[in-house]
């Protein structure tokens, strides 16, 4: 039996879901308030996570960033005075740098305890927040073949949006610890790599079959098909600290996106249509370790390369849609990120100048409240 695939007529829509933390104000600590939120606003648009001191907030399917930014702003508008009525401070990054998983708070669901009981200790210490990116889609073919050049830009998506230095009030060595959270669980980390849809659906009936998941939603790949609402859905990201590094860094995607529409035989040319694994997890936890530092391994010659640097040239690359998609701002953005550093990188300054990782939380949740970095 085939899986169904919604087809989008309008390619290359965007829909988002942002994973945000909920803080006591006094002791700067994650508190499961988010309960008490979902009582005060109905709002399809925000839901429950995993943990109570989580809150996501997705868009409807918008055209452009522009129209993500203006959906996601609304509901983060009700947000706000909800959360300042009942005394509850935000911040966004991949991890909270001081909280410890064992005092989270599981949501009610009935699918989150059949997690637990799964899962165990790997679920309890999921106490992360991520950002995840659907790209609308023609076929379940597209998305395919798009799931395929994306995963090429995993180590780019990472290194932007790095915001999960520290874990459990350690400065864990790397520029971003929430993805090897996922990495133990066995439906989690870099897709298994199909050539088509037909090839999915033979690998999923496979899974069905042996009881390794029960449906779509326990395949926690870094990106993954979404046949329900025909998209790709992009997982790898951490929630970035500020919205305007979130903007940018759909922008990038979605200027990706559209630059591979119109340029599929060209990279097919230059590119393995399944890409050599061992590369894909090298150039992966190479970004996690090292962030933006990160030099790659390039997938068309086996040469280091700055990841930087391979950045900024695909920026050049995607200059006409830049223009044309109105994301001058966001371009500037993603450069400013790579000259100035990521989330990571300014959380590491703060605990440099003051020793106090608590001081990191306050900087996370004054950098989320004004909505752009604060550059050190």
């Amino acid at each position: 039996m085939i899986l169904p695939f919604t087809k989008n007529e309008k390619s290359l829509t965007l829909g988002v879901e942002m994973e945000i933390q909920l803080l006591n104000p006094k002791t700067l600590r994650l508190t499961p308030k988010a309960p008490d939120i979902l009582k005060m606003i109905h709002h399809e648009k925000l839901t429950k996570e995993m943990f109570r001191s989580t809150l996501e907030l997705v868009t409807g399917v918008c055209p452009t960033v522009h129209e993500v930014s203006e959906d996601l702003g609304y509901t983060l508008k009700e947000v706000m005075v909800a959360c300042n009525a009942k005394e509850i401070l935000l911040a966004g990054t991949g991890t909270h740098p001081a909280a410890d998983y064992n005092n989270r708070i599981l949501s009610a669901s009935s699918r989150y305890h059949e997690l637990l009981d799964r899962n165990q200790w790997l679920i309890r210490r999921m106490a992360v927040y991520g950002l995840h990116v659907h790209i609308g889609m023609h076929d379940g073919d597209a998305c395919i073949r798009f799931n395929n050049f994306f995963l090429h830009f995993i180590p780019h998506l990472i290194a932007l949006s790095a915001s999960s230095p520290f874990w459990r009030g350690t400065d864990t060595g790397l520029a971003a610890c929430r993805p090897t959270t996922y990495e133990a669980h066995p439906t989690s980390g870099l897709p298994v790599i199909v050539e088509d849809w037909n090839e999915f659906n033979e690998l999923y009936a496979l899974l069905l079959k042996t009881d390794s998941v029960h449906s779509m939603k326990d395949i926690w790949w870094d990106m993954r098909p979404s046949p329900g609402y025909g998209t790709l859905e992009i997982r790898i990201c951490d929630g970035p600290a500020t919205m305007l590094e979130l903007e940018s860094i759909v922008a990038f995607i979605h200027l990706l996106a559209h630059w591979y529409q119109d340029h599929a035989e060209e990279f097919a040319a230059k590119n393995n249509l399944k890409p050599l694994e061992w590369v894909l997890r090298e150039n992966k936890w190479r970004a996690i370790r090292y962030g933006t530092d990160a030099e790659i391994v390039s997938h068309e010659t086996l040469d280091s390369i700055k990841l930087s640097d391979h950045i900024l040239n695909w920026l050049d690359k995607l200059n006409p849609y830049i223009v044309k998609l109105g994301y001058k701002s966001y371009a500037k953005c993603i450069e400013d990120i790579l000259l100035k550093g990521n989330s990571a990188t300014r959380q590491r300054r703060i605990y440099q100048d003051t020793g106090d990782v608590m001081e990191v939380v306050r900087h996370n949740i004054d950098e989320f409240q004004r909505g752009e970095p604060i550059w050190l």
